[in-house]
């Protein structure tokens, strides 16, 4: 039972082997002043994604739309919705993200390389049910 309760999140997950994962993440500043995507433009075909702000806000871009969270907000991008997010205030964005096994273990293998094994991010991508997506490619959708 332990592994399902965690008294202080940060910088943790709460994963038991169910059908979601919860983490609990932060996005710094934005260095240029622009939007500084978290994660490129992408879709899970066969997953939903969502997002809870804690601290802060996060702009997010779903099927060509974008728009603003801020701190108490929550944003979900069914499956087959193409989206990123970023840091969109002023100060560090601190938030809940919560997802399936399946993305959870694509952004394990996105961010260690050893664990790549020579995929190109489009091959990484696909073997995840998900894509990348350019952004040209994306008609806005309201």
């Amino acid at each position: 039972m332990s592994d399902l309760i965690r008294p202080a999140l940060a910088a943790q997950e709460l994963d038991a082997g169910s059908d979601f994962v919860v983490a609990e993440w932060t996005q710094p500043v934005s260095r240029s002043g622009q939007p500084e995507p978290v994660a490129p433009l992408h879709v899970h075909n066969g997953d939903d994604e969502a997002w809870y702000v804690l601290d802060g806000s996060l702009g997010f871009s779903f099927d060509g739309r974008e728009f603003d969270v801020p701190a108490g907000g929550a944003a979900l991008a069914k499956a087959g919705v193409v989206h990123t997010y970023w840091n969109a205030g002023p100060t560090v964005a601190r938030y809940l993200l919560i997802m399936t096994p399946k993305i959870r273990e694509l952004i394990a293998v996105l961010h260690n390389p050893e664990r790549q094994q020579g995929r190109s991010m489009p091959e990484i991508f696909a073997a995840y049910d998900s894509e990348l997506v350019p952004p040209e490619s994306v008609s806005r959708r309201e």
